[in-house]
């Protein structure tokens, strides 16, 4: 696979988040996907990972600022800033590093790494 292909779907993945755009994201993943939101969840297949994409504890789409991309064989790391609305205490800021695993030309895990900021 093209280096430059992965890196496409990584940057679907983060439009289609910035736009709560559900079959966007979907698109990318595999069937079997898994999501592990280090210190917080695991989703397993596309269904719970679809219920994750809006979590009810947030509101409207996330700001994703991504600052670095580095591509690896199958797994594409990126790290950036967010900023979104939590329905409890609201406006948020974070730092982000998410590790995408490709399998068959799509995303088959992604390890998420969430940091508050202040």
């Amino acid at each position: 696979m093209a280096a430059t292909t992965q890196r496409a779907l990584v940057e679907e993945y983060f439009a289609g988040f910035r736009t709560s755009d559900h079959p966007r994201i979907l698109a990318t993943l595999t069937d079997d996907v898994e999501w592990v939101i280090h210190g917080h969840r695991s989703t397993h297949g596309k269904t719970e990972f679809n219920e994750e994409i809006e979590n009810p504890a947030f509101t409207g789409s996330p700001d994703l600022d991504v600052h670095r991309v580095h591509e690896d064989g199958p797994v594409v790391v990126t790290t950036g800033e967010g900023r979104g609305v939590s329905v409890e205490h609201g406006p948020f800021r974070f730092a982000f590093n998410d590790l995408f695993t490709f399998r068959d030309g799509l995303i088959a895990r992604v390890d998420s790494y969430v940091v508050p900021l202040p």
